[in-house]
């Protein structure tokens, strides 16, 4: 596991969903469209983990996408839920959706990123 990549990759697919989340409470069809961009930033900061920690194993790559994508989702979702857009039980549902996409990211991009 390389923890500087996943840092990084948690920066950045935080900063999608927190930007996503502050633009949906005040726009409803940016907030319509939670689930899809929420897992969509996830397999993004899983990708960029796999861009940065560049020369690991497919299954490193896939469980540091898998962590990334989840915990900038939980984040999200859980700012989401401060501000009172989404239901608590959406914390868990959501955080383990983006855990796959962010999964698949990591996968992906040990093809996409050759080291």
């Amino acid at each position: 596991m390389n923890s500087r990549a996943l840092l990084l990759a948690t920066v950045l697919g935080t900063i999608l969903q927190v930007v996503m989340v502050v633009a949906g409470h005040s726009n409803k069809s940016i907030a319509g469209l939670f689930a899809v961009g929420g897992m969509g930033f996830s397999l993004v900061a899983g990708l960029a983990y796999a861009m940065w920690a560049r020369g690991g194993s497919t299954s490193s790559l896939a469980l540091g996408g898998l962590l990334a994508g989840a915990l900038c989702a939980l984040i999200g979702i859980f700012v989401s839920y401060q501000l009172g857009d989404v239901p608590a039980t959406l914390l868990l549902l959501g955080t383990v959706s983006s855990a796959v996409t962010g999964a698949l990211g990591g996968w992906i991009g040990k093809f996409v990123f050759k080291a």
